[in-house]
């Protein structure tokens, strides 16, 4: 067998087994939606869910994982970035700074549901928060936190040396540098990678398990003070979100209509997460385009 033959098996054996997993998790996203698309209504999205009758909605659980996610990325992109920017601008290459990389390395590889465990453990029992939306935040924190230290410090790594050093060479300090020459042109990377994993917070179920918690107290939507406990902005309450409220319908399911509940907000979790990662590659596309003027 020549080299122009065995090219072509080996390229056409990676396009089958490329296609046949594309067709196994286009099946897997289609059945998950075409099963629940038809539950989806705007009463099921703002109704609260019931234990006695059918009708139940996903309301305080949907609105319970949106409050999440922006507490989490208020806590994560701020570690993230400083953490990304010594990283790759300010720690010294040695032993130290190996190691660091391979804790982060650890820690991205961690299951989730060791995280949770350590946030039952640590932030729950002996920091004494208890059961809670910040409780759930801090964790996710370290289990995105690895995530979001490699992105900004991969899209740091990629900007052109000479720009970098052009800037230097002008008399811009270091920080300087960073601030006004490489985060611009990295920031596309940047904010791609924080909305994939914006993404990753909008679907966790088994670190919240141990850390938000597996119900919710009955929310008032008219109060708005964030330290009332039935208050929706209360970050110290305990907070169902929906793809634990998934799991927990579908193992107990004490609504009448619990396989119908548990259809529609699989689906509505899905369309979320595609609208993560379609909207995080629309807008990373946009970012560069603006900021290289390119069309």
């Amino acid at each position: 067998m020549n080299a122009k033959t065995a090219d072509r098996i080996a390229t056409g054996v990676i396009y089958v087994v490329s296609a046949f997993i594309v067709l196994i998790l286009a099946g897997l996203l289609g059945y998950i939606i075409f099963r629940g698309i038809g539950h989806i209504s705007w009463h099921f999205l703002t109704s609260a869910p019931q234990t006695i009758k059918a009708g139940g909605g996903i309301g305080p659980q949907l609105f319970n994982s949106l409050f999440l996610l922006v507490l989490t990325l208020i806590i994560t992109i701020p570690l993230g970035l400083g953490a990304g920017i010594y990283m790759s601008e300010y720690a010294k290459a040695g032993r130290l700074t190996d190691t660091i990389r391979l804790i982060v390395e650890v820690l991205s590889s961690f299951p989730s549901i060791v995280i949770g465990l350590f946030g039952l453990l640590v932030i729950v029992n002996l920091f004494g928060l208890g059961f809670s939306l910040f409780s759930g935040a801090l964790a996710l924190t370290v289990f995105n936190l690895p995530l979001m230290v490699r992105i900004t410090e991969q899209a740091l790594k990629g900007v052109p040396r000479e720009q970098k050093e052009a800037s230097l060479a002008l008399g811009l300090s270091r920080w300087k540098t960073i601030t006004s020459v490489m985060l611009p042109i990295a920031t596309p990377a940047i904010v791609t990678g924080t909305i994939l994993a914006a993404g990753r917070v909008f679907g966790e179920a088994a670190a919240l398990l141990f850390t938000a918690g597996m119900s919710s107290p009955r929310l008032d939507f008219t109060n708005w003070n964030p330290l009332d406990a039935r208050s929706p902005l209360n970050p110290f309450r305990p907070a169902e979100t929906l793809a634990v409220h998934i799991w927990k319908i579908n193992s107990e399911g004490l609504a009448p209509d619990a396989a119908q509940i548990a259809a529609g907000a699989s689906a509505v979790l899905i369309i979320m997460v595609l609208i993560f990662n379609f909207g995080a590659r629309w807008f990373g596309r946009y970012l560069h385009r603006k900021f290289t003027a390119t069309k």
